[in-house]
C-alpha cells in the first residue's frame, strides 16, 4: 500500500478502474473550481501502469493520497481486500460524502464499507441497468444505487429504472455523462495519424477490445471467439489492444496467427481513443466504448446479448451482435462507413462534471 500523509477531507473519490478514471477528471476538476476539499483513494484493482497510472497524467488527475493496492484475483479475494482496505481509509479520513464511479468491484466495496459506516455515498452513472443479473457489474450497480444517498444519472431511462426499483426521486439527478466531458475536452489531442505510425497500424482498421468473462474466461469460448475475429481480419486489419483479463486464452486459441490482426499492449487513454477515432468499426464488449463511439460517429458492435447503454442503441450508432452476426455485421458497417456524430444523447454535452459538482455542492450544504 502507497499512502501520502492523511488527507481529511469532506469528499473521498473511490477509484479502482480505467472507466473511473475518465468519469472521474471532471468531476473533480469542477468540484476543485468550486472550491470543496477532495481526496483520491485508489484501489488498484487496474494495476498495470498503462491502465491506471498514465490515465492520473493524462487526465490531469491529482496524485491519489492512497494505493490500496489490491489487484487481481478472484470476486470475493478482491472485493474482501477492499472492504478492510477501504474501510481504514474512511474511518481515519472520517469523510462528509464517498463518490463512487461505474460498476467495479471497487464501486460496490466502497458504497457497502460507507453504508455501514453511515457515510453518504454519491454515484456516479447510476441508473444503469443491462436486467442481466449473471453479470457482475449488474449486481454491483444495482446495489449501489440502493446505497447511495446521490444518484447521479447519465442518460434519461436511467431515471425510470431507479424509480422502478423504489429509489426516492429527491436522490436522483440527471447530470449528463461525464465520460462525454473528459473526451470533449481531449478532442484536439487524439491524433490518429500519430498513433498509426507509431504502432504500425494500417491505413483502415477495425478495432477491438474484448474483456468480458462470458467472451473469454471459457478456453472453447474464446476458441469460438477468436474463429470469428479472425474473419473480421479477413475484411479489414483487425487492430487489438488485448487487456490482461482472457490474454492468456485469446493467444491460446491463435489470435496472433493470422497476418491481418495487430495486436496491442495496453494502451493510455489519449493513445486508445486517437485509436479508436482512426477506426473504421469498433468490436467490443466495453460498456464505455458504446458511448465514445457513439460521439465520435464510430460504427460500433458489441459482443454481447445486452447493454446498459441501450440509448447508444436507439441512437444509431451501436448495434448487439452475437458470434454468427460478427462478421456480416462489419462487413456492413464498412459497407455504410461513419455514422453522423452531429447529434447527441441528452446531457451528453460537456458539462456533466460541473452539474455533479453543484448537484453534490448543494447536498453537503444542506
Amino acid at each position: 500500500m502507497n499512502r501520502r500523509e492523511i488527507v481529511l477531507a469532506p469528499i473521498v473519490h473511490v477509484l479502482g478502474a480505467r472507466p473511473n478514471f475518465v468519469k472521474a477528471a471532471p468531476v473533480i476538476g469542477a468540484l476543485r473550481a468550486a472550491g470543496a476539499e477532495q481526496a483520491v483513494v485508489h484501489t488498484g484493482q487496474h494495476y498495470d501502469a498503462r491502465m491506471s497510472e498514465i490515465f492520473f497524467t493524462e487526465l490531469g488527475l491529482p496524485e491519489p493520497d492512497v494505493n490500496l493496492g489490491v489487484g487481481s484475483g478472484g470476486h470475493a479475494e478482491q472485493t474482501a481486500a477492499l472492504l478492510v482496505g477501504l474501510e481504514q481509509e474512511f474511518t481515519s479520513r472520517s469523510p462528509e460524502l464517498v463518490i463512487v464511479y461505474g460498476d467495479v468491484n471497487s464501486t460496490i466495496a466502497a458504497a457497502l464499507v460507507a453504508a455501514k459506516l453511515q457515510i453518504p455515498v454519491a454515484h456516479v452513472e447510476a441508473g444503469l441497468r443491462s436486467f442481466d443479473m449473471s453479470m457482475p457489474e449488474e449486481v454491483n450497480r444495482r446495489i449501489t444505487d440502493q446505497l447511495s444517498a446521490l444518484c447521479l444519472v447519465t442518460s434519461p431511462e436511467g431515471i425510470g429504472h431507479l424509480a422502478a426499483e423504489g429509489v426516492p426521486v429527491h436522490r436522483t439527478h440527471l447530470v449528463g455523462n461525464p465520460m462525454i466531458d473528459t473526451l470533449l475536452a481531449n478532442l484536439g489531442s487524439f491524433d490518429t495519424d500519430r498513433v498509426r505510425a507509431e504502432h504500425g497500424l494500417p491505413g483502415r482498421y477495425v478495432l477491438a477490445t474484448m474483456h468480458r468473462p462470458a467472451n473469454v474466461d471459457a478456453p472453447e469460448t474464446a476458441a469460438a471467439l477468436v474463429r470469428h475475429l479472425h474473419g473480421v481480419a479477413d475484411l479489414a486489419g483487425l487492430v487489438i489492444p488485448v487487456h490482461p483479463r482472457g490474454r492468456a486464452n485469446l493467444l491460446a486459441a491463435g489470435l496472433a496467427d493470422h497476418a491481418g490482426v495487430h495486436i496491442l499492449e495496453p494502451l493510455g487513454y489519449i493513445d486508445f481513443i486517437a485509436a479508436v477515432r482512426g477506426a473504421a468499426a469498433v468490436v467490443t464488449d466495453s460498456g464505455g466504448l458504446q458511448e465514445e463511439t457513439t460521439i465520435l460517429g464510430v460504427p460500433c458492435l458489441t459482443v454481447r446479448p445486452n447493454t446498459e447503454r441501450p440509448i447508444t442503441i436507439t441512437h444509431g450508432t451501436n448495434r448487439l451482435v452475437t458470434f454468427e452476426e460478427l462478421v456480416p455485421g462489419v462487413r456492413k458497417a464498412l459497407e455504410s462507413g461513419p455514422v453522423a456524430a452531429d447529434r447527441k444523447p441528452p446531457l451528453w454535452d460537456g458539462h456533466a462534471g460541473p452539474r455533479i459538482a453543484e448537484v453534490i455542492m448543494r447536498y453537503l450544504g444542506e
